[in-house]
């Protein structure tokens, strides 16, 4: 199984950002006093949740243009190495 640590990490950042954004649109304004009026808690959701739907669509993207090994001829040539030496290693073993 290949997940991409991009995916649960986007997904993350997009919810928390969600949250803040609610709180920051139905919180009291009083409460901003101390930030010179600014919406601390909205604006930084939308951060948050900009950076969480990049960082999905990143892994998304990243995800379906994984290749195989067998696709091109350097990696052909890297997968027989790699057994070569496995085979090499078991017979220096005993044949396990």
């Amino acid at each position: 199984m290949s997940l991409d640590i991009r995916l649960p990490i986007g997904l993350m950042f997009a919810v928390l950002g969600m949250l803040l954004v609610a709180f920051g649109l139905v919180s009291d304004k009083a409460i901003y006093d101390r930030s010179l009026g600014i919406n601390i808690n909205l604006w930084w959701g939308l951060v948050l949740l900009a950076f969480g739907v990049v960082m999905f669509l990143l892994g998304r993207r990243g995800t379906s243009a994984a290749k195989s090994a067998d696709d091109s001829a350097e990696g052909r040539g890297i997968e027989e190495r790699e057994a070569q030496v496995e085979r090499e290693g078991r017979k220096g073993r005993g044949g396990h």
